[in-house]
């Protein structure tokens, strides 16, 4: 996807999700895409890429937008503590990997990964009851790229 791309039609917004918790990333993927729904997106504007588990997602993501598929994509994944220090490893490398990705292609890649105590925890935020985290990470990235459009719009 290009610029010019994005003013003559909605820009495409990739899902990339993980594989891993797929309880919880499932319904988060269904919440993004029902919010995007919402503001006119069809199927063929937001493809889903599957990819392992959360550490993966700053790649798949990187991959969407390297290769033209994505203008903006919400990275979704769920990470739950468990009793190892693994959770803190993750969280740190998917974090890091998701704001690098925003600064380096100078496109939205949001944040919509939990990082929850249990699994409990986890199913309430992807839920529809308390917010669907996923659904709020695809209202990030519109967000975001309404402002990109306002910033370019106050130089001209």
């Amino acid at each position: 996807m290009n610029d010019q791309n994005m003013s003559s039609s909605k820009p495409v917004i990739a899902i990339v999700a993980a594989k891993w918790n797929s309880i919880v990333t499932d319904e988060m993927v269904q919440g993004a895409k029902k919010a995007l729904a919402a503001r006119g997106y069809g199927e063929d504007q937001v493809p889903v890429y599957r990819c392992p588990g959360a550490f993966e997602l700053p790649l798949a993501a990187q991959w969407a937008l390297e290769q033209g598929k994505a203008d903006a994509v919400v990275a979704i994944g769920a990470v739950i503590r468990g009793g190892t220090p693994h959770f803190e490893y993750v969280c740190d490398a998917v974090t890091r990997g998701i704001a690098d990705l925003n600064l380096r292609f100078g496109k939205p890649v949001a944040f919509g990964v939990l990082t929850t105590d249990d699994v409990r925890q986890a199913r309430e935020r992807a839920g529809q009851d308390k917010g669907n985290k996923g659904a709020e990470a695809a209202i990030a990235v519109l967000e975001m790229l309404e402002l990109r459009g306002e910033i370019r719009g106050a130089g001209a």
